[in-house]
């Protein structure tokens, strides 16, 4: 398992501080590994969860990479002087490493979840924009629970060795510590809704809005049903925000 050279706890889960290039090591890195590993895209409402959810924040803590996704998490970890210094989201993930595939040919992909046809349109794109990428299978996010053995003998005959899964969470890194090892992948990512910006069925916000960490305002207004997910935001600032202050005290003489 590959760890950071630092990390911080906010509410209990582990963020480790790696910038995009980074990350995008460490997954190459983790691909070509023995042992199969989970990285995690860590954000607001997935830490929110893990508040009441044991297995969840276990999962969190014991990934082999557990990336800073959101803003809230970045301003938190500025709060108490932490390490963190960017966020970087699954989608932010996805190009470099299709690059990368494509430059020298040692990641292929197995992208699963999102709605019919969207996987696809996505690996279209990225071949479209990184032609020789290794994208070597697809499949939607529309299963029966027990249809996951055939989702894994798919996964495994394709021969990937990086498996980008698009769920939503928790259903993804559930789904993935269950069945990851058994895929063969050396390395499996909670991706989000990273394959509907990829494919270009939702828009991702403009740069101006994600520089002023905006973008979850963005996807609210373009997407009002996503309100009562937003409710966690209001409870992350006031948990974040005691865990600083109590932090800053226990530092005092």
């Amino acid at each position: 398992m590959i760890r950071t050279e630092s990390s911080i706890r906010i509410l209990g889960c582990r963020v480790d501080a790696v910038s995009r290039a980074e990350a995008v090591d460490r997954i190459v890195a983790l691909a070509q590994g023995e042992t199969p590993s989970l990285v995690v895209t860590l954000g607001v409402e997935m830490t929110m969860f893990a508040q009441r959810d044991t297995r969840f924040r276990n999962l969190v803590n014991g990934a082999a990479l557990s990336i800073c996704d959101t803003i809230g998490l970045l301003l938190a970890s500025r709060a108490r002087r932490g390490p963190l210094r960017e966020r970087v989201t699954g989608v932010d993930l996805i190009d470099p490493l299709a690059e990368r595939s494509a430059a020298h040919g040692d990641l292929r992909f197995f992208f699963f979840g999102g709605a019919p046809g969207v996987a696809e349109r996505a690996a279209i794109a990225l071949r479209n924009r990184y032609p020789g990428v290794a994208i070597v299978g697809t499949r939607d996010g529309y299963f029966a629970p027990g249809q996951s053995p055939t989702i894994v003998a798919s996964i495994v005959a394709s021969k990937a060795n990086v498996l980008l899964v698009g769920l939503g969470s928790p259903k993804q890194e559930y789904w993935l510590e269950d069945y990851l090892a058994a895929t063969k992948c050396g390395v499996g990512v909670g991706v989000g809704g990273s394959f509907d910006v990829v494919a270009g069925t939702v828009p991702r916000a403009p740069r101006v809005w994600r520089r002023a960490g905006l973008e979850w305002l963005y996807r609210l207004i373009r997407q009002p049903s996503r309100w009562r997910r937003q409710l966690a935001l209001p409870r992350f600032v006031i948990a974040a925000t005691r865990e600083a202050i109590a932090h800053r005290g226990s530092r005092q003489p």
